[in-house]
């Protein structure tokens, strides 16, 4: 993370929002739990770069499953307001296929989610 601060802005209220519990804090990190399953979020002292692209080796983005697909637009409208914008918004909600109802976003440092809804409604 190029800055921890934006990423627990960003992040963190999408984690939390999604159900996730502040888990650990430390100076350079922050963990969240849901379940037996935790985030780490960690701002490295030796950043190569300053910002996450995520076209290169490495993560190209973590997607959550949310209920249907009510949560994922209204996950999409709250998240403007911490940091997100949304990916491919010509083809939004359906950017990963007809039959796949989800949100594309990408925060100020470039990384991307991908909120899903489990069942995806038909398409009118």
């Amino acid at each position: 993370m190029p800055d921890l601060g934006r990423a627990i802005f960003s992040l963190g209220w999408l984690l939390e929002a999604l159900g996730y519990i502040p888990f650990q804090s430390w100076n350079n990190g922050r963990s969240w739990r849901l379940g037996l399953t935790y985030l780490v979020l960690e701002q490295s002292p030796a950043l190569t770069a300053d910002r996450h692209d995520r076209c290169r080796p490495g993560l190209n983005h973590l997607a959550f499953h949310v209920e249907d697909s009510a949560a994922v637009e209204r996950l999409a409208t709250d998240s403007a307001q911490h940091g997100w914008h949304l990916l491919f918004p010509d083809r939004h909600p359906y950017a990963g296929g007809q039959q796949h109802y989800a949100a594309y976003l990408e925060n100020d440092d470039g990384f991307e989610i991908e909120l899903v809804a489990i069942a995806s409604p038909q398409r009118k």
